[in-house]
């Protein structure tokens, strides 16, 4: 099999480390890729959210799959120009990728398919949105209705901070707040059938302890062995089901990787998010414990046969990922700063690229997502740690508990 993927960050290092695993792949093409990629595949340049560019590439490789990583591109349609080729393409449409291009569309597909979710407001101007807070209580949660690289969320008690965040974004999403553990579940899926992935746990802080502003995710730990035994079986049935069920009504249905994030209230599990592809940096911690080869999974949901695929298999222990940011991330990050010891199994690059004298440098806020397994957390996260060590990038900071007390909680026996 000949498998193109679009991308050139963390997701698609991550993804593409399990796809060249795959004894099915013959030939790996990734565009536009990044330095750690390109030891894996033959890397091409594209404009990823250009649908009539990468499908004319998709037909020039001869690709038998492509695969496309980021929301944006999804967005902008490539799934439909690839398709439209003959091409077999993971990645739902423009139409169904909605459900992450738009806050407000994803809440009406849930209202419609009464899938548990947060009440919420949809509001376009900042007096519609004062409004609208004071029909929550605090904390108030406000989301850009576009897409916003997993930063268009502000979780506050004050008013002026949420409003602030409400004038800057113009079109917004005002729900009540969510109490419970965050939880992400991939759901793999050809538009009927639909297979789950192992649920993780992400940290959307910057900092310990939860401090600080929202980020596009600091880390990430799998399995989750607090959760519910039914947490899986129970988001099928009253989330996912209904909601690809809606979709199909539509007329849109959505066929690729549907990204729930959930809040794990006393109530039970209710959607925070969608997305319309694999999470970042949980996709590193999922995929890490995948043992079942991933681009046979991904051409089943691309072709409309997964219900014929075998059942997955996972690798037993524990698998942790910590994400070593830019100086001054989520603000505007420094770049071009060299990095050593990052060119390594278990390293995945997120924002890296070459300096014209070969020296590998920062090229974004995420720069690189250290991932390890082990035979359970306290291993996993000792080994992705020590990693994390052997890294040198001036200014950059990172998360030291990712999987802190969860790793203790299973040390003691605690659930």
């Amino acid at each position: 099999m000949r498998v193109l993927l679009i991308g050139s960050g963390g997701r698609e290092h991550a993804l593409a480390v399990s796809l060249a695993a795959d004894p099915s792949v013959d030939q790996l093409i990734v565009a536009p890729g990044n330095p750690g990629i390109a030891p894996l595949a033959t890397l091409r340049p594209v404009t990823a959210t250009d649908p009539a560019a990468v499908a004319a590439l998709a037909v020039e490789v001869a690709a038998d799959l492509v695969v496309i990583g980021p929301e944006a591109p999804l967005v902008a349609g490539v799934a439909d120009a690839v398709r439209a080729k003959g091409v077999a393409c993971f990645g739902p449409s423009g139409a169904a990728a909605r459900l992450e291009g738009s806050k407000e569309f994803a809440k009406s597909v849930m209202a419609a398919a009464s899938v548990p979710t947060a009440r919420y407001r949809a509001c376009s101007t900042v007096d519609e949105a004062r409004a609208a807070l004071g029909e929550f209580e605090p904390p108030y949660v406000v989301k850009n209705d576009g897409l916003a690289a997993g930063k268009g969320v502000v979780v506050t008690s004050s008013v002026d901070e949420a409003l602030a965040h409400a004038r800057d974004c113009g079109r917004v999403v005002v729900e009540e707040f969510l109490p419970g553990p965050e939880v992400s579940l991939f759901v793999v899926t050809d538009g009927v059938a639909a297979v789950p992935l192992m649920p993780a746990q992400d940290f959307k802080r910057v900092g310990d302890d939860d401090a600080g502003p929202n980020t596009g995710g600091m880390g990430a730990y799998a399995p989750l062995a607090w959760a519910p035994a039914d947490l899986v079986e129970r988001v099928m049935r009253e989330t996912v089901e209904p909601t690809l069920a809606e979709m199909r009504s539509r007329g849109t249905p959505f066929a690729g990787l549907l990204y729930v994030g959930l809040a794990l209230t006393p109530a039970g599990p209710k959607v925070i998010e969608f997305n319309a592809r694999f999470g970042d940096p949980e996709t590193q911690v999922v995929l890490a414990l995948l043992a079942t080869p991933l681009a046979g999974l991904l051409h089943a949901a691309a072709t409309g046969t997964l219900a014929e695929h075998p059942p997955l298999e996972w690798r037993p222990g524990a698998a942790v990922t910590v994400v070593v940011a830019s100086h001054n991330y989520p603000g505007p990050p420094r770049t071009g700063d060299v990095i050593t010891g990052a060119e390594r199994p278990g390293v995945i690059h997120a924002g890296t690229a070459r300096r014209d004298d070969g020296a590998l440098i920062s090229a974004g806020g995420r720069v690189l997502s250290v991932t390890a397994a082990g035979g359970d957390l306290a291993e996993a996260r000792a080994a992705a740690y020590a990693l994390v060590g052997d890294i040198t990038l001036d200014g950059s900071h990172h998360r030291t508990d990712i999987a802190l007390k969860a790793a203790r909680s299973e040390l003691d026996g605690r659930p």
